[in-house]
Order: C-alpha cells, then structure tokens, then sequence
C-alpha cells in the first residue's frame, strides 16, 4: 500500500482494509513507538468496526520495539489527550473523525498531549512505516488495561463550579459515536436531564453521519430541543472531540460565538488572560475578548498551530471556528466536552435562554466555510489579491482581506485540491453581495473592485 495516501497533514486517515489494514498498522505502530523513543505508549479507539482489528496491530507493532503498551479500549479523543497528559505517555488514538463508517485512521501525540503532525513527527513516522520489516524488533514489549474514564470525568468538571450549577435541560445527539461514552458519564455528576440522542456505540452510524457541522445531521437534535423544552442542544462528532451547540429556540450557535462565550468565562478565572483565535473566527471573538480585558491573539487554522501559539504565549484558551477548543489546563489539547460543560456553567450564572445570553454576540452575517475545486490554488489566491487591493491584506493562512464592514479569507486546504474560502460582514445583504463577489473572482468570472 501506498502510505503517502494516508499520511495527512496532522493524522493518518484512509478507506479500510483498501487504504489501511491491520499490516499498516502494525508497522506504523512499530515506526511511531521507533521514532518516539517512549518507554509505553497508550492506546485508545473508537467504536468503528475496523478498530478493534487496528488496535490490536498498532500494539503489535509497538511491542514489536521492545516498547510497552498501555490499552485503554474505547475513548473518546480528548480522554486518549487527557492520558497522555496526565500520565505523562505518549499516545495513538484509532479513529476516522467524522469520515464515513469505512474509514479509520491514527491520531499522535507525545507525552503531555504534544501533538504529532506535519513538521512535528509525521514525516518521520511514514518513513520508518515504509521501512518495513527493517524496524521489527525482539517483540519484548508488554500490554496492560487501563480504564481513566472516572479520573477523565473529575478532570471535565474542574473546569466549572458544580455546586453552583442550577437545573438545566439538555439535548445531546452523540450520533453513535464515542460521545456516548463519556457525554452521560460526565452529564449524570451534574444536575442535568438529558434527553440523548442515538448513545448506542455503533460503528455503522445507522441513524445519521457523525458530522455535526453538516447541518442535515443536526436535524434530530434540533426537533430533541423543541420537543423537550430544552436550554440547549448539543452535537458532537464521531470521537467526541468537536461540539457544536444549538439554542433553546434550536438555533445554531457558530463556533465564533462558543469560542466568544467561553473566552468570557476563563478571563473570569485569570484576569487579563491570553487568548488563541484562528483566522477565520468572527469579528466578534476578538472584540469580547477585548471588552473583558483580555489578550486576542490570531493564529492559522489548525490543532498544531493553535497549541504552538498557546505553548510560546501561555494563552488560557484557544478557540477554532470549526468547533475545537483548546485549553491550558488540558495540557493545551482540545476538548468539547469540557467547552460544553462551561456553556451549561455560564448558563446557570443567568436566568435568561441561550438566546438572549449570546444576543449581544450576533454582531455580523457569515458565510460558514465554502469549499471550491480549483486547479492552481496559489493562482487563484493571487487573483483575489490583486483584485481586492483596496483592503488591508495579510498572509498568515492563506489570504486574509479586511475592509470597515466586511472581510474574507481564502485558503487552500492541506489535504485536497480545494480552497476554503469564509466571508463575514455586518449585514445579510452585504454579505451576499461580497460572497457572490469573492466566489465570482475565484472562478476567474470577474476582477473589478
């Protein structure tokens, strides 16, 4: 098989057993534990049929290096980050996100959840992979059990005051995926009824793609909402590491607008604190962070960048438009379930609805993220640069260009022939107009100012 297919920019991702079997796996295994140089490595996956099968060939190939293995069984992303952080461990998570049921794959990271990525590591574990048989070793290695699922859920509640939690209702769709888990685990320490959607660990996803930033797979969680009366919804997708949130009125709340909450609510903890945003968060994140006496500090896109920029500043918090926070006393990594239970504690410090309580927020009209096929990227980011030179430019990820009333970023993806392209502006019509703009001057269909 070809490795260079599924080696990606922060994980390795493929269609199974095409693309990733358990022979891949096995020499990855031996080339991560090879080129971490760590006495153990954990290892945690999710609920796909494939896993069980990788994981047992990842522990092979780990203990094939004469290295031990620490086997959590089934966890959620953020509590594999959560172990290697608490345990000081370096660490593999089996999952394929939010992919389809046939697809599995390996998330890295170092001991203290250091992440492994592109310029990180990654390289390096694909050329040790592609080795073969030259990096098998004596086989020495031993494999243990261990269970951090309580440990994990006295962590998630640190995060907030419990006592001082009022009664809340809550919808939460899980979509099959590995939130049904650790979701009920954490919600029954709270005074919470929860109404869950699909908590079935089933790899097949037979209810619903565990995508949550697909609108059509937050349907059922938006008619839970409504049914139920509830203060408010939340989505999360197949390894349980991204949530999404919906009102009480069953209204989407962006990632801009939680990374705006919980900004509010750490500058609460420290005082003055620094705070991670990407470049295509709102307007808004920076602005609240500001009102509340904190530091906004702009970063690319991306898990690697976003822990890289917290790890030189010491930023509390570092929030992404797609729906990961990151927070220093998680060792940097993201969790959503931890953003969550912080949404419920701001909520339970007011007796208004989610609505009104993010209404102050909802300053400006997005496009959400569009995605176009194009066949020169760099080309093309060129074109919207030269046509867009009446705005303030910089190149931190992609293109950003700013006016008085609205902005846009285009940037290529790292995995695909795509630009990503996002549009804010303080009014609806504006923002049809500057988006049909932007994605007229992509396709080369006009360059006028």
């Amino acid at each position: 098989m070809e490795l260079a297919r599924i080696f990606k920019a922060y994980d390795v991702r493929g269609v199974v057993p095409d693309e990733l079997d358990a022979d891949v796996a096995r020499l990855i295994g031996a080339a991560f534990a090879e080129w971490s140089g760590a006495p153990e490595i954990l290892v945690g996956r999710d609920s796909r049929l494939s896993s069980p099968e990788l994981a047992a060939a990842l522990i092979e190939g780990i203990t094939s290096r004469d290295v031990d293995a620490v086997d959590l069984g089934l966890a959620s992303t953020d509590l594999v980050y959560f172990a290697s952080g608490s345990l000081e461990r370096a660490a593999v998570m089996i999952t394929a996100s939010h992919n389809p049921k046939d697809y599995n794959g390996l998330k890295f990271c170092l001991p203290g959840a250091r992440p492994v990525g592109e310029g990180s590591g990654l390289e390096e574990i694909r050329t040790l992979a592609e080795k073969g048989e030259a990096i098998v070793g004596t086989g020495h290695g031993t494999v243990r059990r261990a269970d951090l699922l309580d440990r994990y859920v006295d962590h998630v509640l640190g995060f907030v005051d419990v006592a001082r939690m009022r009664p809340l209702t809550v919808s939460v769709d899980t979509a099959n995926g590995m939130g049904g888990l650790v979701v009920p685990a954490v919600m029954q320490r709270l005074p919470v009824t929860l109404h869950h959607l699909y908590p079935e660990l089933d790899g097949t996803f037979p209810n619903h793609p565990a995508d949550p930033i697909d609108p059509e797979n937050q349907r059922d969680l938006k008619a839970s909402v409504l049914e139920h009366h509830s203060d408010v919804g939340m989505a999360f997708d197949g390894d349980a590491d991204r949530i999404f949130l919906v009102d009480e009125e069953a209204n989407d709340v962006s990632g801009s607008l939680l990374t705006a909450l919980v900004a509010v609510s750490m500058l609460e903890r420290e005082a003055g604190a620094k705070i991670v945003y990407n470049v295509i968060c709102s307007w808004v994140v920076p602005e609240v962070i500001r009102e509340h006496g904190g530091d906004p500090i702009r970063s690319r896109v991306g898990h690697s960048f976003i822990k890289q920029v917290m790890a030189e500043t010491g930023a509390i918090f570092g929030g992404e438009h797609s729906g990961h926070y990151y927070f220093r006393e998680n060792f940097r990594a993201d969790s959503g379930l931890i953003a969550g239970v912080i949404a419920l504690g701001e909520l339970s410090k007011e007796t208004r609805p989610l609505s009104a309580l993010l209404r102050p927020y909802r300053r400006y009209a997005d496009s959400g993220e569009i995605n176009l096929r194009v066949d020169d990227a760099k080309a093309t980011i060129e074109r919207v640069a030269g046509a867009l030179v009446d705005g303030r430019q910089d190149r931190l990820d992609g293109l950003t260009v700013e006016f008085d009333d609205w902005w846009c970023n285009v940037r290529p993806s790292n995995t695909e022939p795509l630009l990503r392209v996002n549009v804010e502006a303080r009014s609806e019509e504006l923002l049809t107009e500057e988006t049909r703009r932007v994605l007229s001057l992509i396709r080369g269909e006009g360059t006028s100012t």
